[in-house]
Order: structure tokens, then sequence, then C-alpha cells
């Protein structure tokens, strides 16, 4: 894959021996993370296996108890959050809008890192505003209240308030939640787009294994709290993979629309392996 038209400043975000949970519960043990500047790397795993603990510590939302997450060889914990968030921009999981704000109003709260205690309103503030709006397709409910929203109409805001921080690293917990499939295949759209026009690094987890390996340039597959595989789909969608994080049987083809790794799961009432398959990753037959 070519790289980004656009490049920014490839800022470096790596965890080294990360350890992290919640009250007495350990989810992250000793993990070694390197994310690809410039790319687009897309978070599997089973539920509760700690992937929203990793996206969550590597904004520092959630402080480690042993290791360290560094941005350019630097502790994410002594940097000053403003500067923080004008570099790294995080969109959580179920985030909860403020009672009665408008959607252009929540929207434009990307836009608070940028200003300092006297810096005022820009035409550059609009501008980013009324971008995310559009490309988001939220233009049009930029006066109505975000609690009166749907689901769907929700989840497409809040991806437009991340937008429009214009941070140079991106990271989504679950952004196609709530969303059809063609607003999910929009939003994977978009936040392609964003990665090839101006170089944002992007780091989203991600339920759909199969859309995983199709928008991502790099993929990386946790299983309780480790980091069990972690490189290019073609190399990290395997059956063994599968087998391992999600406990699933399962037979891989090349998806017919990119030519990435296709997952097909295999149930109760599974189909064998086409007859004349020599080997598992005979063209057809799986991997």
């Amino acid at each position: 894959m070519p790289p980004p038209a656009h490049s920014p400043a490839r800022h470096a975000l790596i965890a080294r021996s990360l350890t992290a949970g919640y009250g007495p519960a350990q989810i992250l043990t000793g993990l070694d993370l390197d994310l690809p500047p410039g790319r687009i790397t897309a978070i599997v795993g089973a539920n509760a296996c700690g992937k929203s603990t990793l996206l969550r510590s590597l904004t520092r939302l959630l402080p480690p108890r042993a290791g360290q997450v560094l941005l350019d060889g630097r502790s994410i914990h002594a940097m000053p959050p403003r500067q923080l968030a004008q570099i790294l921009g995080l969109l959580p999981q179920s985030p909860v809008a403020p009672e009665g704000i408008t959607v252009a109003d929540l929207v434009s709260r990307g836009r608070h890192p940028h200003h300092g205690l006297l810096s005022r309103w820009s035409a550059a503030d609009d501008r980013a505003v009324a971008e995310a709006l559009t490309v988001t397709g939220t233009a049009d409910l930029a006066e109505r209240p975000v609690d009166e929203l749907s689901g769907g109409q929700r989840q497409r805001v809040w991806i437009a308030m991340a937008l429009a921080q214009q941070t140079d690293l991106l990271l989504l917990d679950e952004p196609t939640t709530f969303l059809d499939i063609s607003h999910q295949i929009e939003v994977l759209d978009l936040l392609t787009d964003l990665n090839r026009d101006r170089g944002t690094t992007v780091v989203m987890v991600l339920h759909d294994l199969n859309l995983a390996a199709r928008y991502a340039d790099h993929l990386i597959a946790m299983s309780a709290g480790r980091i069990h595989a972690a490189g290019p789909p073609s190399e990290v969608l395997t059956r063994a993979m599968v087998r391992h994080v999600f406990g699933l049987d399962s037979q891989i083809i090349a998806d017919p629309v990119s030519g990435r790794p296709l997952m097909l799961p295999l149930g109760r009432h599974r189909s064998k392996m086409p007859e004349g398959c020599p080997d598992a990753r005979a063209p057809g037959c799986g991997v």
C-alpha cells in the first residue's frame, strides 16, 4: 500500500512492559506494543481480552501499574494535558454528552486543545468543525440536541468531534458501534481517507474481524491481556489465530473485493473443506 499523500510529523506511540487493570483485576500484563506511524491499526480479540483497557492506557485515561507508554520517546504521563491532546485524540467506548448540548457545540469541543487562556475562536476553528460535520454526514443535525438523536446519529457526531480535534494520532474504541452496515462502511472509508489524505495514524478497536482485516494495514490480535499476534492482516488472520483468540473453528479465504483474508466461521453445522484441496493454503481452501 502506498504511503499517505500527506505526511505530518510522524509521532511514535509505543508501550513497554505495560501492566494495567481496575481495582484488584489485572487486565494487561507486560505488554509491548509498537504502533506503525501513518498507518491504520485495528485491534481485535474476544470480549474482556483487554482491547479497551489498552486504548485507555495509551491515552493516559488509565495509569499503568507497571511499564510505560511513550510518545516520541517521552512518557505520556509527563506531558502537559493540552500538549498531549493536540497530538493524540481519543473516541472512547459509549461516551456521554452533557445534557441538552447541541451537535454543533459538542463537535466544537474538539477544538479546545488548540486554545490557550487568551486565544479566541478563529476561522480555522470554524472550518475544522464544518468539515468534521460534513464528512460525517451530520451537518443537518448541527442545531439538534445530542440526546434526541438515534444511536447511529450520536456515534457519527462523536466521531465528528474527534475529527475536529485534528490530531496526528486518532484512537477509536469501537467506532462502528450502533451503526448499520452501510454507515459502518462509511465511517471506515472516512477513516481511510483521513489516513491517506492527512497521514493521520488511526488505531481502532473493532469487533468485526473481516472489516478489521479489510481496512487495517496492521492487525493486532489480543488474548487474555497480551498480544497474541501482530502484523499485516495476511499474516495475522489465520485459522490458528481465530481458534486461539476466539475459540472458533473457521476457514480463511481471499476476500473477493479487497484480496485481504476473509474469515468464514464454522458452527456446529459446519461445512467440510472442499474436496480436492491439497492443503489449507490452496485457493478457496482456507488458511
